[in-house]
C-alpha cells in the first residue's frame, strides 16, 4: 500500500509527467538530433559522413549569401517590429474607447486565425504586379503602379507590410489586456491638470503600459526572426535573394540541395542570434516591470 504522504508528494511528478515526456521526445530529442546533424555532412537519405565543425565554418567564412540572408532577416523583424506593434498600440487605444469593442476585437483577430498560406495568397493576387487588384485599383486613376514584389527595393518593405497586417490583431488583444488594467484614477487625475488626449497616451498610457509593449516587442520580434513562409509564396526568396530571410535559406538548403547538415548548422546559428536578442529584450523587459511599479 502507497504511503499517503509519498503518494502526495509524487502527485505533482506523475500529473507534469505527460508534459516531460511530450517535451523530451518533441523538443529536446530533435534539439539534440538537430545538434548531431550540424556536425556532420548528411543527405537525409546516405548515412550521415562527419565533418565536424565544417558546416559552420563554411557558413561563417565562404557562404556570403548565409550572411544576405541574416541581414535579411533582420530587417524584416526591425521593420514588422517599428510598423506594426506601434500600430496595433494606437489602434488598441483607439478601440479601448469605443463601445464595439467585440466587434473590433473580431474583425482584428480574424487574419490571426486565418492559414498563412491562404492569407500569403490573397495578398499575392492583391501584389501582383500585373493583374494585382491593388494596381488595377490604381490604374483606375491612372497612377502607375510599382512592382511590389519583383523590384527589390520594394519587394521586403511589401512583405513588411503583410507580416505587419497578420500580427496586428493578436497585438491589439494583449494591449487590450494591459489598457484593461491601468487604473482610471491616473487618468482622472491628469485631466485635472489640464492634460489632452495626447498628453495621456503619453504620458499615462505609454508609461505605466510599459511591461506590456515590453513583452508585445519580445513576441513580435521572435516571430518575425523565425518566420519565412510569406517569403517563400510571396517572392519566393527574390527578386535578387532581396526577401531570402535565413529561414527560407536554411528551407532550400536542406530540402532542395539536401544538405541537411548545413541547414542544421544555419539553425543553430540563428537560434544563438535570437537568444542573444531574447536576453537583450527580457532584461529590458525586467526593468520595465519594476520601473512601473
Amino acid at each position: 500500500m502507497f504511503d499517503v504522504l509519498s503518494s502526495k508528494r509524487n502527485a505533482p511528478y506523475l500529473f507534469m509527467a505527460p508534459v516531460i515526456l511530450f517535451g523530451v521526445l518533441m523538443f529536446l530529442g530533435p534539439l539534440t538530433f538537430a545538434a548531431y546533424i550540424s556536425l556532420t555532412d548528411w543527405d537525409g537519405v546516405s548515412s550521415p559522413n562527419w565533418v565536424g565543425l565544417d558546416n559552420y565554418a563554411y557558413l561563417i567564412g565562404r557562404d556570403r549569401f548565409f550572411f544576405t540572408s541574416i541581414w535579411n532577416t533582420l530587417y524584416f523583424a526591425a521593420g514588422s517590429v517599428i510598423i506594426g506593434v506601434p500600430a496595433a498600440l494606437i489602434a488598441a487605444a483607439m478601440i479601448s474607447q469605443s463601445r464595439y469593442q467585440s466587434f473590433w476585437r473580431t474583425v482584428y483577430w480574424l487574419p490571426m486565425i486565418t492559414n498563412i498560406v491562404a492569407v500569403a495568397y490573397i495578398w499575392w493576387y492583391i501584389l501582383n504586379d500585373t493583374s494585382g487588384l491593388l494596381n488595377r485599383t490604381l490604374d483606375l486613376f491612372g497612377l502607375p503602379g510599382p512592382n511590389w514584389l519583383t523590384n527589390p527595393s520594394i519587394s521586403m518593405f511589401s512583405v513588411i507590410m503583410v507580416a505587419s497586417w497578420m500580427s496586428v490583431g493578436q497585438n491589439i488583444l494583449v494591449f487590450l489586456s494591459g489598457l484593461g488594467e491601468i487604473d482610471e484614477s491616473y487618468y482622472e487625475a491628469a485631466k485635472l491638470d489640464g492634460a489632452g488626449p495626447l498628453q495621456l497616451f503619453w504620458h499615462v498610457t505609454i508609461p505605466l503600459l510599459r511591461p506590456t509593449i515590453l513583452f508585445v516587442l519580445i513576441t513580435s520580434l521572435i516571430s518575425a526572426l523565425s518566420s519565412f513562409v510569406l517569403m517563400m509564396i510571396l517572392a519566393d526568396g527574390g527578386p535578387a535573394r532581396s526577401t531570402t530571410v535565413t529561414g527560407l535559406y536554411m528551407y532550400n538548403m536542406a530540402f532542395t540541395d539536401l544538405r541537411l547538415g548545413r541547414a542544421s548548422a544555419a539553425a543553430y546559428i540563428l537560434f544563438g542570434i535570437i537568444l542573444v536578442i531574447s536576453l537583450i529584450q527580457l532584461r529590458l523587459l525586467r526593468r520595465g516591470g519594476v520601473e512601473a511599479h
